[in-house]
């Protein structure tokens, strides 16, 4: 069974996660409708909130690598068509949409699907163009995915160091808004693609592995519509949230039994993710949650 204990990430990831705060609260403040009394408590509320996301929240890699290991086959149905990257004009849009590509970058590796896996790249690197971060997909880094297309942990690393590069620039140049659609859309577009899988192995009672991820999400889901909350002058963000909050509404439905979820660190900087808990959920409830992400998915795409 596949555990969050073998989740480890980096504290450098760590500190860029954590960063979300600082350029929420700056943002707010511009607006004014923050009084100063009040600032350091929102500080503090989303530091605590973004090590939340940080802890919860697992990468389109890893999404994709558990869906491979469940023994799914590759389905390209379940991406976001590259044709559609000419439909993104807003700058909402396109963030969203870079995150749902991140995703499907991801899934297209794992499967060794090389040329879609280049098709994806450019998909991603025109979104990123046009969010004026185009150095995150130089041509140095597609020439190294080329050189690495035979590969499948180079590639991964290098879409990985890609986006968080993209991540931190974002935050670093006070537009950690725009950073929280980029999550977002990529924990939307995974969520959508580990259902449709779900879906495609019911038959085969091979779905246990892929119900228990999803149901492990009513965690990062919470987290997630922290993240976009603390953005209340966002419209755009403002109404991701609202769906999600309706897609909470059946997670809420979701039973975990087990120890609490701790975080602890090793001496070479690793945050590990512990905790034994178990997530079960109805069928019911299981369809209802693959509903609400095609619609919200959807929304995004379309």
């Amino acid at each position: 069974m596949f555990s969050r204990n073998l989740l480890c990430v980096s504290k450098y990831v760590f500190f860029l996660v954590l960063s979300v705060s600082v350029f929420s609260c700056k943002e707010q403040n511009k607006g004014g409708n923050d009084s100063p009394d009040s600032s350091g408590a929102v500080d503090q509320a989303q530091v605590a909130n973004a090590e939340k996301v940080f802890y919860s929240m697992p990468s389109p890699i890893e999404t994709a690598v558990l869906l491979k290991k469940a023994g799914a086959s590759y389905d390209s149905e379940y991406l976001n068509p590259v044709e559609n990257r000419e439909k993104y004009a807003t700058v909402s849009s396109k963030a969203l949409n870079m995150g749902v590509y991140g995703s499907d970058l991801s899934y297209t590796t794992i499967f060794d699907k090389t040329q879609e896996a280049m098709l994806y790249l450019a998909c991603s690197k025109k979104l990123a163009d046009g969010l004026g971060i185009s150095g995150v997909f130089s041509d140095d880094v597609i020439s190294r995915m080329e050189a690495n297309m035979g590969n499948k942990d180079s590639l991964l690393n290098i879409i990985s160091d890609s986006y968080w590069e993209a991540d931190a620039y974002l935050k670093e140049n006070d537009r950690a808004s725009v950073s929280a659609l980029l999550i977002a859309g990529g924990w939307i577009e995974g969520l959508y693609i580990a259902t449709r899988v779900e879906e495609s192995l019911r038959k085969s009672k091979k779905n246990e592995l892929i119900i228990e991820r999803i149901a492990e999400q009513k965690l990062s889901l919470e987290n997630l519509i922290n993240l976009l909350d603390s953005y209340k002058n966002d419209e755009i963000l403002v109404g991701l949230s609202a769906q999600l909050k309706d897609l909470k509404v059946d997670f809420d439905k979701v039973n975990s039994a087990g120890a609490e979820t701790s975080v602890s660190e090793s001496k070479n900087g690793v945050a590990t993710i512990g905790g034994d808990n178990t997530f079960s959920m109805s069928p019911e409830t299981l369809n209802a949650i693959s509903s609400k992400i095609r619609k919200i998915r959807k929304s995004i795409v379309e």
